[in-house]
């Protein structure tokens, strides 16, 4: 018995998918009146539960051998998140331990790139950049890498924990709408496609679900995989969507120092009019960052292959397209 938590969101949705075609049995923890949607009518168990509920997370792993940790909360506001901070740190440090005390053998712990060090351009990001939770730009970023080292820590005390790191998240089956997803379900209703400067590394959301399985299979106890696919610059994402579904867009790019003097603001703004936030100094300062990732330890050690980002962009706009109706109200 297989456990998933955090299986409605979008990378967990589409493992719990990779999974049963596989044959495997899957329980996945729910939150009380969790939207279900994402699996809807996949054959599954569900455990009604919560990671900061150590009662529930025990229960949810008797007869269960491996348990993918998912479940989190992302931000890109500035300042302090205490909810975003015990969803991604104490939360997966209970899994882990109820993991321990239900003899579940192998925990496999989804964070993330922005749990890295942010580090200039020039210098490769991959395994070895350590996480820095203490220079940490955002709440999530923190929370992200503070909760990699608590997976570190108790893989170094016996427990067996493989770590993934997936980049940018895009792909088919997101309904609740990633940053991504809003974006080009955005373009896909305008006939304007609004855009920031900058640069980011954006990997199919399959090819994550492919690479957490792999890790379950070939992953080493303690070791930590990234999980990437492709560098691209936000301007060439419309010239792509025309090349392979024929989608045209006018574009109109405002340059980072334009985009910063606005994101100054969008914080103020979300926050007074209680709307989902876009334009952010963090979103910024991820699309001007350093984006040269590499995949090349998960790509020889587990035998991760990422498709390419064409192929990736027809499917999500696809997708996109054949649930607009549907994705509606996660838009409003």
């Amino acid at each position: 018995m297989i456990l998933v938590t955090g299986a409605t969101g979008h990378i967990g949705n589409v493992l719990v998918r990779e999974l049963l075609v596989r044959g495997e049995h899957i329980r996945v923890l729910l939150l009380p009146h969790e939207d279900c949607t994402s699996i809807e009518g996949l054959d599954v168990e569900k455990a009604e539960g919560d990671v900061l509920d150590m009662a529930s997370l025990r229960k949810a792993m008797q007869g269960v051998n491996l348990v993918y940790h998912l479940a989190g909360m992302i931000t890109i506001m500035p300042g302090p998140n205490e909810t975003v901070r015990r969803v991604n740190v104490d939360g997966t440090r209970n899994v882990l331990e109820a993991a321990r005390q239900s003899g579940v053998q192998r925990v496999v712990y989804t964070s993330s790139i922005h749990a890295f060090q942010r580090v200039p351009e020039g210098i490769l990001i991959d395994e070895h950049i350590p996480f820095d939770p203490e220079h940490a730009i955002n709440e999530y970023d923190r929370s992200k890498a503070t909760a990699t080292l608590a997976a570190l820590e108790a893989a170094r005390h016996g427990q067996d924990v493989v770590i993934a790191c997936p980049t940018g998240v895009i792909g088919p089956h997101d309904y609740r709408l990633s940053e991504m997803g809003k974006l080009i379900l955005d373009w896909i209703h305008s006939k304007i496609a609004w855009l920031v400067d900058g640069a980011y590394d954006f990997v199919d959301v399959r090819d994550v679900a492919q690479g957490l399985i792999l890790a379950a299979e070939h992953g080493k106890s303690g070791e930590v995989y990234i999980l990437s696919g492709q560098r691209i610059d936000v301007g060439d994402i419309p010239k792509i969507m025309k090349e392979v579904v024929g989608l045209k867009r006018i574009c109109i790019q405002f340059p980072l120092p334009v985009a910063r003097f606005f994101a100054r603001f969008g914080p103020f703004f979300y926050r007074l009019f209680h709307t989902k936030p876009r334009l952010t100094p963090y979103s910024i300062e991820t699309l001007a960052g350093n984006c040269t990732i590499s995949s090349e330890k998960a790509r020889r050690e587990l035998g991760f292959q990422p498709r390419s980002l064409k192929e990736t962009m027809r499917d999500t706009v696809i997708w996109l397209q054949e649930n607009s109706q549907l994705l509606k109200k996660v838009k409003a």
